[in-house]
């Protein structure tokens, strides 16, 4: 299996274009150490005239910003600076369908948990992810577990930034999940409400109403916005934001989970509990219907992220261009 590591092209660092396979850092490196630093997933498309086009990449940009001064670090890149970067990492890589990964971290210079005096650095790499999980997966739903392992409270550690560190918790959540046999983990918070998804939101439908935690322990995602604002705005349908408790899930009569590398991917069981059984859902296994609002969803998702904005062009035959501002041409 190739690495990722071994492969052809360019990576960005404070500015400088390196040769992806020489692209390395020192084994000193602070944020390798104690997990100080925070990064973006962010996707490009290739729309239908087959240009790439970063999907919401300015909010990406200022949530990365937002993550390192929270955090404390200071970044020596601007928001412009860092999107004509994404554009061209996108660009020089020969991509249109892309994975973004900028990233803050900081530097060898010393160890120790004042991190004084370190020099702070933004690397941006970019490659063709595919899918994030299977397409069956992405038609018939995840198989997901109620983790033993809680995200982190709200005065445990700071939620709001995108940090390197918390995904310590959710990899001993999916490990354990993935180790018992099923796909994903559904996380709670310290008080026993859904938080999230090991790096996912979580909506559940319901009674004609979709549902989704409120934004404390869990991280405020840009695709759960680009949701919200969809289900809203086009289809019309109410979004509550509130606190979840897990046996809500089990008699939901729709769930999924949302990320930028995810998009939007079913839940179709949890705990053992077959997800819609009481709306009638398809046998555990069988595809999700297309007028289901978790269907429609995905399709609307992925016409506006591929630029898709006229009603002759997107399945819902609605006037999208509202989100026009979304894309980000990558030339």
């Amino acid at each position: 299996m190739t690495g990722l590591h071994q492969r052809d092209g360019w990576i960005w660092l404070d500015g400088d274009w390196l040769p992806w396979r020489d692209a390395n850092t020192h084994l000193l490196t602070h944020s390798l150490h104690y997990g100080m630093g925070c990064f973006e997933g962010v996707r490009a498309y290739r729309d239908d005239a087959g240009s790439g086009q970063l999907f919401r990449v300015h909010e990406h940009t200022r949530r990365l910003l937002d993550s390192a001064h929270i955090l404390d670090l200071a970044v020596g890149q601007d928001h412009a600076s860092l999107i004509k970067a994404q554009r061209q990492s996108v660009k020089r890589n020969d991509l249109t369908n892309a994975y973004l990964k900028p990233t803050v971290f900081l530097g060898p210079e010393g160890l120790g948990l004042r991190a004084k005096g370190l020099s702070c650095h933004v690397m941006i790499a970019a490659w063709d992810l595919g899918p994030y999980v299977g397409a069956e997966a992405a038609k018939i739903g995840l198989r997901a577990l109620t983790s033993s392992w809680a995200r982190h409270h709200v005065n445990i550690s700071a939620c709001r930034a995108k940090t390197s560190g918390h995904y310590v918790n959710s990899m001993l959540a999916l490990n354990t999940a993935v180790k018992a046999g099923f796909d994903e983990a559904i996380m709670l918070d310290a008080e026993g409400y859904v938080a999230e998804a090991s790096a996912a939101n979580v909506f559940l439908y319901r009674d004609g109403a979709l549902h989704t935690p409120e934004v404390t322990s869990c991280l405020r995602g840009i695709t759960r916005d680009s949701v919200i604002r969809l289900a809203r705005e086009v289809l019309g349908v109410e979004v509550v934001e509130r606190r979840i408790t897990r046996d809500e899930l089990y008699v939901a009569d729709e769930a999924f989970v949302t990320g930028t590398a995810a998009e939007i991917l079913p839940l179709r069981e949890l705990d053992g509990r077959h997800i819609g059984a009481r709306a009638g859902a398809p046998v555990p296994g069988e595809p999700i219907a297309p007028a289901s609002l978790t269907a429609r969803l995905q399709q609307l998702y992925q016409d506006v992220s591929r630029g898709r904005l006229a009603p002759s062009d997107n399945a819902e035959g609605a006037n999208l261009t509202a989100f026009a501002e979304w894309l980000t041409p990558v030339d």
